[in-house]
């Protein structure tokens, strides 16, 4: 039995346990060469659809006598990343090799950093679930450090055909890797995902990686064990770590699985945290269970030391403050502004900043002119309903910000009404060229306000609808609706509501 007593504490089996959490996130950078070489990266959105060990070079399969060269931009958008999450940036660091053999790592070492990390402390502000008005809790930076990936091995052929062997695809071998690591200051599934959302949105902003989780670009190793009170004695089961999980529905079921199941296994056999206690376990993502995989490794497992090939990097006061002023205003910062100047609710502003293209295409709406609050209301009431429909997001639609602002200027002039905004809106979704105004011709959207006509239609209305009238000759105002209804019958909808109710006035004189 499992029950919540307050929003970290949870009751499991009549013991109060409290889960502890920190992360280990592994950032695919987007450069378009891969960490020690010239080679195309996968991560780059030009490369990620290339055939199998295409994207190698004799340094990616470790040939011998070959000598890396660093990537310098891999370094800077690590130094980014460190410095949008408030960390230390280390003024010099070096490389290091971290041995294992394994069959995706051809030269069985990795290149790394192991004492001295290219990024040191910080900490980042994350909300503590989705909820609108849900408080930010601190999620302390441990470090970040720069390294190589290694390839992928997959268990069946192209087309899901069973093999009995292993085979293996060397194309993300290399590819630039940032390692961010944080304490354990998670104490929650919900808490462990909005802080993978809040650093893929970041990443994403800073432009570091596109953030596509069924990539590869980030993959989560959540670090997870709970600490059990019993009888005024508190024990911490052993720490698993969770491997390669690609999806935040993975992260959340991944955690609160782990935390029934260590609860259980601590009933079992009272094993508590200490030396050689460390798992490492999988996901099975359609049972929604962990798997053992193996014992946990300690560092001196890896037989780490200097990498001889490499200089260490050495970061100048110039290199830092060049790279800190090309940081873009990231979504926090965002949401706090949309709240503040542009009077946005917390969950409108959220929602703008959730995606980073679907921010862009926001400030780019304001920037053809439409005021800030019409902008946000306009896609995410408009443009939402289409993008859901088609399952995609608002910035895939193919509508473009000058149409909008066209849009939004012709319901402002009482040119359309605010159905026939809608119904342009749907019509430019599917076309990004179309000019709103013939759209609106041609649809029949455009409003009629011309004296003559209205004073007809009116005519008309009142004489199909005499009681209404009547009605509001004597002051009875609710019934004029009957009256603009029967003239938008009568018009097929292109008068002018708000002009045609002034004549209807006039004309029974109100």
């Amino acid at each position: 039995m499992t029950t919540a007593t307050d929003s970290n504490v949870v009751e499991i089996e009549g013991l109060k346990t409290r889960l502890k959490v920190g992360m280990e996130v592994h950032v695919e950078l987007g450069t378009r060469t891969k960490m020690w070489t010239s080679a195309p990266n996968v991560a780059h959105p030009e490369n990620f659809d290339a055939e199998p060990n295409t994207l190698i070079d004799p340094i990616v399969i470790g040939m011998p006598g070959v000598l890396p060269v660093m990537n310098r931009e891999a370094v800077a958008m690590s130094i980014q990343v460190g410095l949008a999450l408030g960390c230390e940036i280390a003024r010099w660091c070096k490389w290091d090799r971290k041995s294992y053999y394994y069959p995706d790592l051809p030269k069985n070492y990795q290149i790394s950093q192991y004492d001295l990390p290219l990024v040191g402390t910080g900490v980042i502000e994350v909300p503590i679930n989705d909820e609108p008005d849900a408080p930010t809790k601190p999620i302390r930076i441990t470090r970040a450090h720069l390294e190589e990936d290694a390839g992928k091995l997959a268990h069946e052929a192209p087309g899901g055909r069973p093999i009995d062997y292993s085979i293996v695809d060397l194309n993300r071998a290399g590819t630039p890797l940032l390692e961010i690591v944080t304490e354990p200051d998670i104490e929650t599934a919900d808490q462990a995902v909005m802080f993978g959302r809040t650093l893929r949105n970041i990443c994403r902003f800073l432009g570091v990686s596109e953030g596509i989780m069924q990539r590869g670009h980030m993959r989560f190793e959540p670090n997870i064990n709970v600490i059990i009170e019993r009888n005024g004695e508190r024990f911490a089961t052993p720490v698993v770590e969770i491997k390669n999980l690609n999806s935040f529905r993975a992260v959340h079921g991944a955690i609160q699985h782990e935390h029934r199941r260590q609860v259980a296994q601590w009933l079992e056999d009272g094993v508590v945290m200490g030396p050689g206690a460390k798992q490492t376990r999988g996901w099975d993502d359609n049972k929604m269970v962990t798997v053992l995989q193996r014992e946990k490794e300690d560092a001196h497992d890896y037989r780490y030391f200097p990498d001889p090939d490499l200089v260490p990097v050495e970061v100048s006061d110039a290199w830092l403050e060049e790279l800190e002023a090309h940081i873009p205003e990231l979504p926090l910062q965002r949401q706090k502004r949309y709240v503040d100047a542009y009077g946005l609710s917390l969950v409108q502003a959220r929602t703008l900043t959730d995606e980073r293209d679907v921010c862009v295409l926001y400030e780019a709406v304001i920037g053809a002119g439409v005021e800030p609050k019409r902008a946000a209301a306009v896609l995410l009431n408009n443009l939402a309903k289409r993008a859901n429909e088609a399952g995609c997001l608002i910035s895939d639609l193919a509508i473009t910000p000058t149409q909008i602002a066209a849009i939004e200027k012709m319901a402002t002039d009482n040119q359309i009404s605010s159905n026939g905004a809608d119904e342009l809106y749907g019509l430019c979704c599917e076309d990004g060229d179309a000019e709103p105004a013939k759209l609106a011709e041609q649809h029949n959207l455009v409003q009629v306000s011309d004296d003559s006509a209205l004073d007809a239609w009116v005519a008309a209305a009142i004489e199909a609808e005499p009681q209404a009238a009547d009605d509001v000759r004597h002051g009875k105002m609710a019934a004029i609706g009957r009256l603009i209804g029967a003239v938008m019958k009568v018009s097929g909808g292109q008068a002018n509501p708000k002009v045609v109710q002034q004549k209807i006035k006039e004309a029974l004189g109100q």
